[in-house]
């Protein structure tokens, strides 16, 4: 059986390996402002003397940011993520990047979709996809505040500050943050306002961070009512993560201890689907089925359904409430359009080819590896006939993870 596998908080861990690729960039494209490779986290990080469980309020508060350059709700593409690395050699690291806070939240053209997915699965769903321990109230409060200062002022045209909070100009939602009650569970409304999916990570007195609020409406592959209050090792343990005890649980944890509110990391990482819902993947099983495997998943599907599903994940620790903020945004495109770009093709297939047997039992390749790994070598094949210089792959694509 295939454990609900948190892809998202749990690949976290997994994906990036050391060997370099570069990015692929056209004219037109939205650009971002990508941070340098951190060191590990034990040399980044600074130690401190606090005492778990307890937080003191840091004076940090990131400036705010200035608007999204020409962003548009009918123009903005979502930008290129090509997460995936050439083998022969797949390594499991954690592979953090250091990360702007101008760049924090990204928003595109697909946002109406996004919108509209998740309002219809809260109203279905409710509780069992947003929810808010009673512990972590406060960091919810925190986390909608932020994204009520921050995204304003990042995207002028889609938000505006209003005295009791904000409001979506697309929508016409208006959001009252300052009442309380408030209307719905903040990380709730949190998950509303953007495209990705959210979870706030409290360090206990025992010095363990848990999963105590989340908005996770779009996974995937994933249940939030599975590992809700599990702290972070559970979490990848119970969801069998390659290598995960071997070789990533001690910097895992280090990291989140040491983590300060004036330094922010993202991630990127990669899979298959072999359907085309954005929001539960249906061949793995129902969603509300008790056991959801890559054993119910039809083997060996056209091409035309397989989707690269792929996550943008940022982290960074909240001054009020001392939180670890994890932000999970999902960028999904067929794989026949993405194989149609210079070198992807090419480099997707080595990629697959390099995953151990353990990581391609966790990415269920076995249901899928035969029928894409024939069409993309396919595609690259027409690639190089058509006259592409696969030995000037460095020079014509800049920078990971483009």
């Amino acid at each position: 059986m295939l454990s609900t596998q948190p892809y998202g908080l749990v690949l976290l861990l997994l994906v990036l390996s050391a060997i370099g690729i570069h990015r692929i960039w056209s004219a037109g494209r939205q650009k971002q402002t990508s941070g340098s490779r951190a060191p590990t986290p034990e040399k980044q990080a600074t130690k401190t003397d606090r005492i778990p469980g307890q937080w003191t309020p840091s004076n940090f508060r990131p400036p705010p940011p200035p608007p999204y350059p020409d962003w548009s709700l009918t123009d903005t593409k979502p930008l290129p993520y090509r997460a995936f690395r050439h083998g022969p050699k797949y390594h499991v690291t954690m592979g953090l990047r250091t990360a702007s806070f101008d760049d924090w939240i990204q928003l595109d053209n697909h946002y109406p979709r996004y919108h509209a997915d998740k309002a219809a699965r809260l109203a279905s769903r409710g509780s069992r996809i947003a929810r808010t321990a009673p512990e972590a109230l406060p960091a919810a409060i925190e986390l909608l505040e932020e994204l009520a200062t921050y995204l304003p002022a990042r995207y002028p045209s889609l938000f505006r500050r209003t005295p009791l909070g904000i409001e979506n100009l697309y929508s016409g939602e208006s959001f009252d943050i300052v009442s309380r009650p408030l209307a719905e569970d903040p990380i709730a409304t949190c998950g509303r306002l953007i495209q990705d999916d959210l979870a706030l990570m409290i360090e206990r007195p025992d010095g363990q961070y848990y999963l105590l609020s989340g908005a996770i409406i779009l996974p995937g592959f994933w249940r939030l009512e599975d590992k809700f209050g599990m702290p972070l090792s559970e979490i990848h343990t119970s969801g069998d993560v390659p290598q995960f005890r071997e070789k990533l649980e001690r910097g895992m944890l280090s990291f989140f201890s040491r983590l300060r509110c004036e330094q922010m990391y993202s991630r990127n990482n990669y899979f298959i689907q072999v359907d085309d819902s954005l929001a539960w993947s249906w061949s793995i099983g129902s969603e509300d089925a008790r056991d959801i495997s890559w054993g119910t998943a039809e083997k060996d599907r056209a091409v035309e359904h397989h989707m690269f599903r792929s996550e943008r994940q940022t982290l960074r620790r909240l001054p009020r409430t001392g939180a670890v903020v994890f932000t999970i945004r999902t960028y999904f495109h067929p794989i026949t359009e993405i194989a149609q770009e210079d070198y992807v093709p090419g480099r997707l297939a080595s990629a697959i080819r390099s995953w151990g047997e353990d990581v391609s039992r966790y990415k269920g390749r076995e249901k899928y590896g035969d029928v894409l790994l024939e069409y993309l070598d396919a595609e690259h094949r027409k690639q190089v006939e058509r006259g592409l210089d696969v030995e000037r792959e460095e020079e014509m694509t800049k920078g990971y993870p483009w």
